[in-house]
C-alpha cells in the first residue's frame, strides 16, 4: 500500500514466508497432538501434567495468532481490498470462529483432565484436538495460497513488522521457549531456518545454539515415546 491506501505500483511486495513457517509448525503439531493426549495412560499424574501443559501452551499460541489477525490484518484487508476477495477474508475471520471455539472446548477440558487423570476426559480431549485439526489445516493452507499474496500488495512493510512483533509477544520464556523455538525450525530449508534466526535476539540465539536445541530434543523424543 501506498500512503494513500492504493495497492502498490512499484513492484515492492511484502515477504511473507515467516507466516508459512509459523502455520507449518501449528498444522504439524496439531495433528499431532490427538495421539499424544491418547498416548497418556490413565493415572499418569506426570504425563498428564506434561501434555496438558505443552497442549495448553500450543492451544494459547494458536489464539494469539488468530488474534492478531483479527485485530491487526482483517480489518486492512477488508477496507483496502473490494470485491470477491473481501468475501475471502469474511471466509477466513467465520473459520477463526470456528477454531476459537474448539480452543474453548479445550480450555474447558484442560483443567478437567489435569484433576482427574481419567481416560473419558482425555479421550474427549483427543476427539476436540483432532476434530479442530482439519478445519485449521484447511484454514492455514488458504490462508498461505489466497490471502498471503494480498497481504503482499495491501500492507505495508511496517504493518506486517507489527503483526509480527505480536506475535513474537506471546513467546513462552525459558525452556518452554527454547522448545517452541525448536519446534518452529524443525521443518524448515536451511534460508528459512537462518531468516528465522535473524529474527531472534542475540543472546536468545546464542542460548539456542548452546542449551535450547537440546532442550528441544528431549522434549522431542518425549512427547514422540508418549504418543507410540
Amino acid at each position: 500500500m501506498d500512503a494513500a491506501g492504493q495497492p502498490r505500483t512499484t513492484g515492492e511486495t511484502v515477504d511473507t514466508w515467516e507466516m508459512v513457517v509459523i502455520h507449518r509448525w501449528f498444522k504439524r503439531e496439531f495433528a499431532q497432538m490427538p495421539a499424544l493426549v491418547r498416548g497418556v495412560a490413565p493415572s499418569d499424574h506426570g504425563n498428564v501434567r506434561y501434555v496438558a501443559d505443552f497442549v495448553e501452551m500450543m492451544a494459547g499460541l494458536l489464539h494469539h495468532h488468530h488474534v492478531g489477525e483479527d485485530e491487526m490484518l482483517w480489518p486492512r484487508l477488508l477496507e483496502r481490498v473490494g470485491g470477491l476477495d473481501s468475501e475471502l477474508v469474511q471466509r477466513m475471520e467465520k473459520q477463526h470462529d470456528v477454531v476459537g471455539k474448539a480452543l474453548e472446548q479445550i480450555d474447558e477440558l484442560l483443567p478437567q483432565w489435569r484433576q482427574r487423570a481419567d481416560a473419558a476426559t482425555r479421550d474427549e480431549l483427543a476427539d476436540v484436538l483432532e476434530g479442530m485439526s482439519g478445519p485449521l489445516i484447511e484454514h492455514l493452507g488458504e490462508e498461505e495460497s489466497k490471502v498471503l499474496p494480498l497481504v503482499s500488495v495491501y500492507i505495508t512493510q511496517a504493518e506486517w513488522d507489527a503483526l509480527g512483533r505480536n506475535g513474537a509477544s506471546s513467546m513462552p520464556k525459558g525452556a518452554k521457549g527454547f522448545d517452541t523455538i525448536g519446534m518452529i525450525l524443525q521443518e524448515t530449508t536451511p534460508q528459512e531456518r537462518a531468516g528465522f534466526l535473524r529474527l531472534l535476539p542475540a543472546p536468545v540465539r546464542l542460548l539456542h545454539k548452546l542449551v535450547g536445541a537440546g532442550i528441544h530434543q528431549r522434549a522431542k523424543v518425549r512427547r514422540r515415546e508418549i504418543a507410540a
